[in-house]
């Protein structure tokens, strides 16, 4: 009988668990080394008390049909068994200028399209124009499978093949003219005050490409975006579960000191305790730069890479600052994701500040809290998480003072919105970007991977190959700007195909 090849993979986060099931899948032994107790790498969840703290997923791109990804995640799990949540408003935003002529501060974002729709025109009948477009770009982008199901398309040329790629061009088009049109573009075309602050505030102030709004909202109003009850660490392990199910190996609390080379091709890992592990190909799923310049010392890389480093091609992801709170009561009064206003600024040490809050309470999620009890969080953006980083390598008194001077004023700060919820704080969890750097390895403490910049269809420098090395593959969020986890799965399926490939093996997706 024909030895399988085996596969090393580094992490058992949401890519290294994919990538490992397709593999199996496909006749491969693989195995996944992962530094943590747990899988699943950013995409996770942690208790605290009675309470479980979520750090990662507020929905899933593709929990049913209404999006391309649900032919992807279906190939793993079985969705129909797992229960989504889904959100009628996707944010409130409370204005701080204007009010709406009932005289209200609030915007709400409604998931559902025609409701939105409804719901401005209501408020300003005379923007009927600018918002008939608006929607008209959302639908644009629902016309198209995302992403498009190319290995099911035939290997040859062919009219129905043609076709089909005619309509992705057309998507291509539609994407490019989007691509240009900020927020801030989209509000100064409202004649309404209260509507124009409410798409300036779209994100606190900032300027994003529509783009960036637009593509999930499309999913949302097909309600195949939900949040997986029970949150992502729950999510991972079904991840986890489906990989050992079909015999992967998951080696926990193993971290990866080196890939060995011999020959400009690798030959396995080096564990803890000095564990050598042979293998026949490496595919790292860890953070791009653990891989790179430390993992591979460096060895394999070009000037691309090497620019990449020092931050000439692409920006790092934003760190982010989340603070929770395990509260006695439900807060089922107050949406569930509201941005707001601050009568004082709130500073941190790191050289950041806001003058605007957003707080997430978890009430529609039962599994988190006990039953009348939720968790709330608060999520800061910063882009300098090396501050925590620098500051808990330096001085552990000193970082457990800050964080505790911060949450205080976050709750003073609180408590002006939501009157008695210092008394209602049960518990308390800060994770820093030394946290994430901590538990994930990710880069600078990076909540995802490579901040999307005006070209926001870029790709990434990082591939799915080293420069020089053989038997080697990488996958990750960091393969595609914007990260999350739709990228993360994404490229765990292509590494396996590209696998299979240099393997000589038809790519499957059903286990032989």
């Amino acid at each position: 009988m024909q030895q399988k090849p085996r596969i090393n993979i580094i992490g058992a986060g949401i890519s290294g668990l994919c990538a490992g099931s397709y593999l199996q899948m496909n006749g491969f032994e693989t195995h996944i080394f992962e530094k943590h107790s747990i899988p699943g790498g950013l995409c996770t969840s942690w208790d605290k008390g009675e309470f479980i703290i979520d750090g990662c997923a507020h929905w899933i791109l593709g929990s049913d049909k209404g999006s391309g990804f649900y032919h992807m995640w279906s190939e793993l799990l079985n969705l129909e068994s797992i229960e989504f949540h889904h959100h009628e408003i996707r944010l409130s935003i409370e204005l701080k200028n204007n009010v709406d002529k009932y005289g209200n501060k609030v915007f709400h974002m409604y998931n559902d399209l025609n409701r939105l729709r409804d719901y401005m025109l209501d408020l300003s009948p005379e923007d009927e124009k600018v918002i008939n477009r608006f929607v008209q770009d959302i639908r644009a982008i629902q016309a198209f499978d995302l992403p498009p199901k190319m290995d099911k398309l035939p290997m040859i040329p062919s009219i129905v093949r043609g076709i089909k790629m005619s309509r992705y061009l057309k998507f291509l088009f539609i994407l490019n003219k989007q691509r240009k049109v900020t927020n801030y573009d989209l509000a100064a075309k409202f004649k309404s005050p209260f509507l124009r602050e409410a798409f300036e505030l779209l994100y606190d102030g900032q300027k994003f490409k529509m783009l960036i709004f637009n593509f999930p909202q499309a999913v949302f109003d097909k309600k195949s975006a939900g949040y997986p009850i029970g949150g992502s660490l729950a999510w991972a392990q079904k991840l986890a579960e489906k990989y050992t199910s079909l015999g992967g190996t998951i080696h926990y609390n193993t971290p990866v000191h080196k890939i060995l080379t011999e020959n400009n091709q690798t030959t396995g890992l080096l564990v803890r305790n000095k564990v050598v592990h042979p293998c026949d190909a490496v595919l790292s799923t860890a953070d791009w730069y653990k891989t790179v310049f430390e993992y591979l010392e460096g060895k394999y890389v070009n000037d691309k890479l090497l620019k990449l480093k020092d931050g000439k091609i692409m920006d790092v992801y934003y760190s982010i600052l989340l603070v929770s709170f395990g509260l006695k009561k439900d807060y089922k009064e107050y949406p569930h994701f509201f941005r707001f206003p601050l009568d004082k600024k709130l500073e941190s040490p790191c050289g950041t500040s806001w003058e605007r809050l957003e707080t997430h309470f978890y009430h529609y999620d039962p599994t988190l809290a006990p039953a009348g009890k939720t968790v709330m969080a608060c999520s800061f953006y910063t882009t300098n998480g090396q501050y925590w980083i620098d500051l808990r390598k330096n001085d552990r008194v000193k970082y457990r003072e800050t964080k505790a001077k911060f949450v205080n004023d976050l709750i003073d700060r609180l408590e002006v919105k939501y009157p008695g919820i210092r008394e209602d704080i049960e518990v308390t969890d800060f994770a820093t970007p030394a946290t994430v750097l901590r538990y994930t390895n990710n880069w600078q403490g990076s909540a995802q991977g490579w901040l999307p910049g005006d070209n926001i269809i870029a790709s990434s420098p990082v591939k799915f190959k080293l420069p020089g090395l053989k038997k080697f593959f990488y996958a990750s969020h960091w393969g595609r700007p914007g990260g999350g986890i739709p990228v993360a799965i994404n490229q765990g399926r292509d590494v396996a195909k590209l696998i299979c490939k240099e393997f000589k093996k038809e790519f499957k997706t059903t286990k032989a």
